[in-house]
């Protein structure tokens, strides 16, 4: 078995259990007593959570793996900015080339501040700052920009040095998978019950755990060619219903659920093939051949992509039309109103 077979193997075990997550269980015995030991040392005070001057809102998952983080964040945002306030984002920035603190700017690369940050930045237009030490970036961002009001933390829900007001759990189909903790299992923390600072939202058709939560609503919200995407220019449905023609289209994914965004294509009457690449695939090469009819993106994978990049082809990138679902803004307030009481 080579280790792209194990690998797709320990993701199937991670949703139903089996010989080789049952194989692994000493090890997530260890994980579990490694995060007892940590959880400790914060309350005996040898560690300690930091403080900041601004509430900070976690957008995280218990979960490994893509359930949904980036698009519930664009979505807090939205709503952020419709209630008048003014936030900024610190992230990680999986995958980039170092691990120290960089604001992100317009200019910035994947490679440099990671593609989910960059996309961040560009479709809410909120300062960005990515750091391993998201504490350390959430200072660098209060600095360069003293008027913002609080902090969103693309993931960092397991970055526990980091301060929180509200938490955001996202889970998708895969709810708590077989329940067992890393590696046997997905689960980077146990389960516990939901505290009073913690909302839930569906990235799923239905709900996928116990845990009361809001059900979002996602669909496809249009097409925009890739250099109008890179203008800052709107995804448009026509643009994309004009697509459902045109032969030899190629949809390219490079995200953790690749089927779901060519299952959402042909929901809509696309006839495209399909090219399913690793989660934050950096494009160092065109994946797609010099003549394909037709490139059809992820805005995940068009922030790796500069139009001079791409070739002859024509290329469209897609958006994504994503709410936390009905009573999520309700439970926002309530919890807003804690942190603004006079707003």
């Amino acid at each position: 078995m080579n280790r792209t077979q194990a690998s797709s193997r320990l993701q199937r075990e991670w949703l139903s259990g089996g010989p080789l997550s049952l194989a692994l269980l000493p090890l997530s015995w260890l994980y579990r007593l490694l995060l007892a030991l940590r959880a400790l040392a914060y309350r005996i005070g040898l560690k300690r959570i930091e403080t900041l001057p601004v509430p900070v809102i976690v957008v995280g998952n218990w979960i490994v793996g893509g359930a949904g983080k980036t698009p519930t964040t664009l979505a807090l945002l939205e709503l952020l900015r419709a209630r008048g306030l003014r936030a900024g984002v610190v992230s990680r920035g999986y995958g980039r080339e170092g691990n120290g603190v960089r604001l992100v700017t317009r200019v910035s690369t994947a490679r440099e501040v990671g593609d989910e940050p960059l996309l961040i930045h560009l479709r809410s237009r909120v300062p960005v700052a990515v750091g391993r030490d998201r504490v350390a970036a959430a200072r660098a961002l209060l600095a360069a920009e003293p008027g913002l009001q609080l902090l969103v933390s693309d993931d960092g829900l397991q970055h526990w040095r980091l301060p929180r007001s509200l938490s955001l759990l996202v889970f998708d189909e895969r709810g708590l998978g077989n329940g067992r903790l890393l590696p046997a299992g997905p689960l980077r923390q146990a389960p516990a019950p939901l505290a009073v600072d913690q909302l839930v939202v569906y990235n799923a058709p239905k709900p996928s755990t116990a845990l009361p939560g809001f059900v979002a609503e996602r669909r496809l919200a249009g097409a925009v060619s890739l250099v109008g995407w890179w203008a800052g220019e709107p995804a448009s449905m026509p643009t994309l219903l004009a697509l459902r023609g045109q032969p030899g289209l190629l949809a390219v994914a490079g995200v953790a659920r690749p089927q779901r965004f060519f299952d959402m294509l042909a929901g809509l009457g696309l006839n495209v093939g399909t090219l399913a690449l690793p989660d934050h695939a950096d494009f160092a090469t065109l994946p797609w051949p010099t003549d394909a009819a037709g490139i059809v993106l992820t805005e995940k994978d068009a922030v790796k992509l500069p139009p001079g990049r791409v070739g002859t082809p024509p290329v469209w990138v897609v958006a994504l039309d994503f709410s936390p679902g009905a009573g999520f803004e309700a439970a926002l307030d309530a919890q807003l109103q804690k942190l603004f009481p006079l707003a």
